[in-house]
């Protein structure tokens, strides 16, 4: 509906337009030729014929005088003159004898209209009409018969002899006819080919218009790769050259416009995100928190109020206190440190260590913690592995995955306890396995193990202290450092693992 509105408003070209005003304007000019014609073509002739007929007079002065009339001479003169303008001329003397008289058609009829003349005779049956009358001569146009038009001159000279100049006059209004249906024809005609060539010839402007056209049509839909590539000098060039500039700047602008809109999305994203973590971490922390700060106060208020009197209760109530203190101070560690690592507050400093070494040392220090519970370590690993990545966060790594497997470690089928730690390295990363027998977590349960505060057994997490944040700052980690991690369920237990760079 709007395409077509669009052809509609614009349905006519300028070479459409050009041609059709030509037309018009020419049209307009032959009609009011054709109109001056019919009304003033008639008086043109005449006053053109009447000066003729003056031009004449003022010859006939100077020739025909009163010491040369009658001679050979002056004949042969007024023959050249009346041959010359197309004249029928007699000359009467004062006695009525004729004196010259032109060897024309009119002859006859002029000896007639000159006696009249003469005697002040009326002429019967002549349409006269007096043009200019003084005391020389006087001029009329008469018409002879049903349809000959005359244009005479009657006057005398100084001789006193009496004149007649007489010359055909051609039927205006037939001559007017004539002329404008030849003026009607070559103007239309002319109009017709006037206006094929303009619109041939605008041909070399509308091209260019099109062509610019065009491409604000393609800017009105944001696409500014096409450009105007005239090189005209003159003013479309230069409206080709500002809408160049105005597509870059556009698209400049809207780029610009276009990028601060994704940074304000994602700054929005960021801080809603931001609220619903922070509203997520008041929400877990409290709860978290909760236990340790119910106990502390509950065996703080025994205390306090004697409830038990020997010094082994006492110790031991004192032992409860600073065991959940000892809690809640780690969980708030560890909680500072993932927001650090989730938020870009922690540098990651990247370099290259060997993890075996890393790993053996800290099993070694571990072991006691492993030998209390009954489990049996195991190190399969290269004498020397290298990598790439932040030493200290891939021992926090480590330590939260170790941590967890001595935590859930059980007897297996033989009825051993078991924790294996192994490296294998590849072309482009080493992954690290730490996997324990025990009991399978839930397979709807896996893809939540790096939520934090998430539990599969809470009770058991409870029992050994556990805040359920080790394994979302193992998730942050690896994230920052743009490496994998995961875990998978074994035969009799579980295994997780995380990858570092090679090289």
């Amino acid at each position: 509906m709007k395409d077509t509105a669009h052809s509609n408003r614009y349905r006519f070209s300028i070479r459409t337009q050009f041609s059709v005003i030509f037309i018009g304007l020419m049209t307009a000019v032959v009609t009011v030729c054709i109109l001056l014609s019919v009304c003033f073509l008639s008086d043109y002739y005449i006053g053109g014929r009447t000066k003729v007929l003056i031009k004449a007079y003022e010859q006939l002065l100077s020739t025909a005088t009163a010491d040369t009339l009658g001679s050979d001479e002056t004949a042969a003169q007024l023959d050249e003159l009346a041959r010359r303008y197309n004249l029928s001329i007699i000359i009467v003397g004062a006695d009525s004898e004729e004196l010259y008289a032109s060897d024309t058609m009119y002859v006859h009829n002029l000896k007639d209209r000159i006696f009249f003349y003469i005697f002040d005779q009326p002429e019967e049956h002549r349409n006269e009409h007096i043009i200019r009358k003084n005391s020389d001569y006087l001029i009329r146009q008469i018409t002879v018969g049903k349809s000959e038009e005359l244009l005479e001159m009657i006057g005398r000279l100084d001789s006193g002899a009496t004149f007649m100049i007489s010359m055909p006059v051609e039927s205006i209004r037939e001559s007017a006819t004539y002329a404008n249906r030849f003026f009607i024809m070559v103007g239309l005609l002319g109009a017709l080919a006037g206006g094929i060539i303009i619109y041939l010839a605008t041909r070399s402007i509308t091209r260019p218009i099109l062509e610019l056209s065009r491409i604000s049509e393609q800017m009105v839909h944001l696409d500014f790769d096409a450009k105007y590539t005239g090189n005209e000098t003159n003013e479309i060039g230069m409206l080709g050259g500002n809408i160049n500039m105005l597509s870059d700047s556009l698209e400049r602008s809207i780029s610009e416009l276009k990028t601060a809109n994704n940074e304000l999305r994602r700054d929005i994203e960021q801080k809603e995100k931001l609220d619903a973590l922070r509203q997520d971490f008041i929400a877990n922390v409290s709860h978290e928190l909760k236990t340790p700060i119910a106990l502390i106060q509950g065996y703080a208020e025994g205390l306090k109020e004697g409830i038990t009197e020997d010094a082994e209760s006492r110790e031991y109530y004192c032992d409860v206190i600073m065991d959940e203190a000892s809690k809640m101070n780690e969980m708030v560690r560890k909680l500072l440190n993932l927001n650090q690592l989730e938020f870009g507050g922690k540098d990651v400093s990247l370099g290259r260590f060997e993890l075996t070494q890393l790993i053996s040392e800290y099993l070694q220090s571990a072991r006691l913690l492993a030998q209390q519970d009954g489990i049996e370590v195991s190190l399969d690993a290269p004498e020397k592995t290298y990598v790439w990545g932040d030493e200290d966060l891939a021992e926090e790594v480590f330590t939260n995955y170790y941590s967890n497997a001595v935590h859930y470690c059980s007897e297996n089928a033989a009825g051993v306890k078991q924790i294996r730690v192994r490296v294998q390295p590849g072309e482009e990363t080493v992954r690290v396995w730490v996997d324990n027998t025990g009991q399978q977590i839930p397979e709807e349960s896996i893809p939540r193990l790096w939520e934090k505060f998430y539990k599969v057994d809470k009770a058991r997490t409870r029992e050994y202290g556990g805040s359920g944040i080790g394994l979302s700052i193992v998730k942050a980690v690896q994230d920052a450092l743009g490496q994998a991690y995961g875990v998978e369920n074994t035969a009799d237990g579980v295994a997780f693992w995380f990858e570092l760079a090679a090289k």
